[in-house]
């Protein structure tokens, strides 16, 4: 049986000391190794052991009884959540380590709704229980209150298959038909114990232990708990299908795809559809920390990796699984890169694209009208890491300009866009509704243009040439969001119609569209949960509002105040060390992204950036016409006047 596990936990919390506990207790390493002897297994990259923090998701494999584990060890650094989450998507059941001595971390809240949201069953291990001070029981009933009353401590209560009293009932309370029986017959430990799989498989039952990763204290134990509670199911015989969640690129520079199988069987000189091209796998490898073996075929329910992809994406499904994973942590911040006018800017870009490949998130940009290479990140540590990772990888010296906050931009009211292009020989036309959308809900596309009166071929373009990149609004060149194209109608030509021509088409029906809308700027929020005595409450609201954030009503129990709303990331991103400063270091602060809303202060940046929408070499909202032979510009304000798709009298679009 193959069964992926993700160890999971705020930073600090123990998590590679606890991995290394579990492969030497599973016989897969001889010693174990210490975070801060920098020799731990799982932490094998130079930067994690300069550092002391896992950086990259990398895997583990052991068998313990009749199962074979692949372990993957998480980042537990909010910089690198995305690493994380990439990760989540694979995993069959995740660890979530929380040390005793800080309780349930923002972070922590953070790992537990990314594995409520993809259904990942999820254990608990409250780590450092050998530290003075330490309480136990009010960290269970910490995670209650704060993730889950479904919480059981399993430490003293379940052992080698066997149930305390306090065990069998907490479970039969949450099984109806279990109590049922329980209240006929009493206990029966096989229908428990397939009971109890089924509820921590469907997220109504979550066991938690209690020990120390560092004294060696209930790792072992913990784990046989979980190997009984756990199964997996995954059929060789079913068509093939898996999941990318990781690319990386080797010593020799080839480019190795890391997959998940659901289902089916992968051999070597197996042809497989990866972004949208037919590629033949050269090589199958199992991955051991660093190390990995070659073999021949990769089965169903394993993670191994692949050479021979070079066009599958991190989140592609390979085989019958079509649909691309989706992510949700994603970067709030933006920097270009710094780099000696010496080395030329293609060597830079072709380094960071590489970079892209394999950490998506990063989004890198050349930017035409900047002159620059934009990167996407989420903090100050992830760009220190990438400029090693640079130096030491590519022997290219790079720094980074401060990062700034990562605006986006939509509009108030639908309009309607008008694009023609039609210099000598050429000709498109575009017609295209554009309307707001739910906040946070990205781009959609349909059509209502009928195919007879402009191909499917050419609406398949139009939908291209809107989705192939992201777009530049017209307050600050920001991304374009939340926001529904409709394409009306089109037109082209049998024998002028060439290449660009509905792309050029396309964007400036786009860029008119925008002209004439009341465009929005908008910035990035998080939902932040702050706990703290109730002694602190007047300064934190006060604080609060004047980061322009908004809360609802304070609630209160004893001494402690939990306050829990929304504020911009630009006037809280630094909070931390102002409120660690106000509790002195005794209260809580959780800061989740919490999407994308009005921007607060939207004339001050909008100023600060300076974009000149004509300027931008990318865009224009000016259509092209020609008569008698020559072309001539019809600015945005006059174009739906001279479209020829569209019947001035009726406003029909035809």
């Amino acid at each position: 049986m193959n069964k992926t596990i993700g160890i999971l936990a705020h930073v600090d919390a123990g998590k590679t000391t606890f991995s290394e506990q579990l492969l030497y207790h599973t016989n897969s390493i001889r010693e174990r190794g210490r975070v801060d002897h920098k020799d731990a297994f799982l932490d094998s990259h130079a930067i994690e052991k300069d550092r002391g923090i896992t950086v990259f998701a990398d895997q583990a494999v052991f068998d313990f009884n009749d199962s074979h584990y692949t372990i993957i060890d998480t980042p537990g650094h909010v910089d690198f959540s995305p690493e994380m989450e990439r990760a989540v998507q694979v995993m069959d059941y995740a660890i979530i380590i929380i040390s005793a001595a800080d309780g349930v971390q923002g972070h922590t809240e953070t790992v537990w709704q990314l594995l409520q949201k993809n259904h990942i069953p999820t254990f608990f291990f409250i780590n450092k229980t050998d530290r003075p001070d330490t309480n136990t029981a009010a960290i269970i009933e910490e995670l209650r209150l704060n993730l889950s009353d479904n919480i059981i401590d399993s430490t003293n209560s379940f052992n080698d298959g066997v149930m305390t009293e306090e065990f069998i009932e907490f479970i039969a309370e949450r099984n109806e038909g279990l109590f049922e029986y329980y209240m006929e017959f009493g206990y029966d430990k096989d229908k428990w114990l397939k009971a109890a799989k089924t509820m921590i498989k469907d997220g109504s039952l979550f066991v938690c232990s209690s020990g120390s990763a560092l004294k060696d204290i209930g790792v072992l134990e913990f784990f046989k708990k979980l190997d009984q509670l756990t199964d997996t199911f995954y059929e060789d015989e079913q068509e093939f299908a898996a999941r990318v969640y990781k690319v990386r690129h080797d010593d020799s520079g080839n480019r190795v795809t890391f997959l998940k199988s659901v289902s089916g069987v992968l051999r070597v000189r197996d042809e497989v559809l990866a972004g949208g091209n037919v590629e033949k796998i050269t090589q199958i490898r199992h991955y051991n920390g660093a190390k990995y073996k070659t073999i021949e075929t990769a089965h169903a329910g394993e993670l191994f990796a692949v050479t021979g992809l070079t066009n599958a994406s991190v989140g592609d499904g390979l085989g019958k699984l079509t649909e691309k994973a989706t992510y949700e942590l994603i970067p709030t911040l933006k920097s270009n890169v710094l780099f000696d006018p010496t080395v030329h800017v293609q060597e830079v870009l072709r380094v960071f694209n590489i970079l892209d490949a394999e950490d998506p998130s990063l989004r890198v940009i050349w930017d035409e009208y900047f002159q620059e290479i934009h990167v996407h990140v989420m903090g100050i540590i992830q760009l220190e890491v990438l400029q090693q990772i640079v130096s030491e990888r590519f022997s290219i010296r790079i720094t980074f300009a401060d990062p700034k906050i990562l605006y986006k931009e939509t509009i108030e009211d639908a309009v309607t866009g008008y694009g023609h292009f039609e210099p000598l020989k050429h000709y498109a036309e575009v017609h295209i509704h554009i309307e707001p959308t739910e906040r946070n809900s990205g781009l959609s596309f349909e059509t209502n243009c009928h195919a007879n009166i402009l191909s499917i071929g050419n609406q398949n373009l139009v939908r291209h040439h809107l989705f192939e990149r992201s777009h530049h609004g017209l307050l600050t060149g920001s991304t374009l969001t939340d926001l529904k194209f409709t394409l009306l109608t089109g037109r082209g030509h049998n024998e002028y119609t060439s290449g660009g021509d509905f792309r050029e088409a396309t964007l400036r029906a786009l860029r008119q569209g925008l002209e004439q809308a009341v465009n929005i700027l908008l910035e990035p929020y998080y939902n932040y949960k702050i706990k703290i005595e109730l002694g602190h409450i007047g300064r934190v609201l006060s604080d609060i509002q004047q980061a322009h954030g908004t809360f609802e009503p304070p609630e209160t129990t004893g001494s402690q105040t939990t306050i829990t709303g929304r504020v911009p990331v630009s006037t809280f991103m630094d909070y931390s060390t102002t409120f660690a400063s106000i509790t002195n270091g005794k209260g809580s602060l959780s800061l989740q992204f919490g999407g994308y809303d009005r921007c607060h202060n939207a004339e001050e940046v909008i100023e600060e950036i300076g974009y000149d929408k004509d300027a931008d070499p990318e865009y224009t909202s000016t259509s092209i016409f020609i008569l008698k032979g020559k072309g001539y510009k019809v600015p945005w304000n006059e174009a739906e006047d001279a479209m020829h798709c569209l019947d001035k009298k009726k406003k029909l679009h035809y």
